[in-house]
């Protein structure tokens, strides 16, 4: 069993100064759910080599068993300082797709033409993708066979803008999670904030926040299991 996990690669919040990347929580939490369940997991980014860590998911607030875990796992951290380029990356050699969230993929993945359609060309070949938190972001521009998005008409949740308020960064981001998920048709729906709530639809499955990650890669898991 192979999954390609997708993650950003860009590293700066809007015109704040500071810096943003992928949620350590999405990416951990995930990573060893698929690795201890004997999955041969490949990592991925638009520009490869070490994706930036949002520096505010590695404050003490938010470290979590497996962030611990990763702190002291030299050989996670090479894998991750290593990831392949995005463009080198084809569906045919996995099982399913997982992108971890954060800021940054509102700014690089949601853009990327290798990402769409690494997410079309999944979808279309009959195996599942699975987003977290920010990450079903990138969802906006991907669209079905018959060029209607492909939110359209699906249940899907992600980050709520309610949740955005209260980290204070809802005028910095390029958008809103909930609002292009709403505006592109999406049925979406949520759970309390910060709460785990996860969505499937058909081969689709989403998260809502970091706290999501782990139901959310558990999901996967059961689909890729049939």
């Amino acid at each position: 069993m192979k999954i390609l996990m997708v993650l950003t690669s860009h590293d700066e919040l809007g015109n704040t100064g500071k810096k943003t990347g992928f949620w350590l929580e999405e990416f951990a939490a995930p990573y060893y759910a698929f690795t201890d369940a004997g999955v041969d997991v490949t990592l991925a980014s638009p520009k490869g080599g070490q994706p930036p860590l949002d520096p505010k998911s590695d404050e003490p607030d938010f470290q979590t068993e497996e962030t611990r875990r990763f702190h002291g796992d030299k050989e996670t951290q090479a894998v991750l300082a290593s990831t392949v380029r995005l463009d080198s990356v084809s569906q045919d050699a996995f099982d399913a797709v997982f992108y971890p969230g954060g800021h940054g993929p509102l700014w690089d993945l949601a853009n990327d033409k290798n990402s769409i359609a690494l997410i079309e060309q999944t979808l279309q070949a009959g195996k599942p993708v699975a987003l977290v938190c920010h990450a079903p972001g990138v969802l906006r521009d991907v669209k079905t066979a018959d060029g209607e998005p492909l939110v359209k008409g699906k249940k899907v949740t992600g980050f709520t803008n309610s949740e955005e308020e209260g980290v204070g960064l809802t005028n910095v981001v390029p958008f809103l999670v909930e609002d292009v998920l709403k505006q592109h048709g999406g049925i979406y729906s949520r759970g309390d904030d910060w709460s785990s709530y996860t969505v499937q639809d058909g081969l689709l499955i989403t998260g809502q926040n970091p706290g999501s990650s782990v139901e959310t890669a558990q999901l996967l898991l059961k689909n890729l299991a049939g």
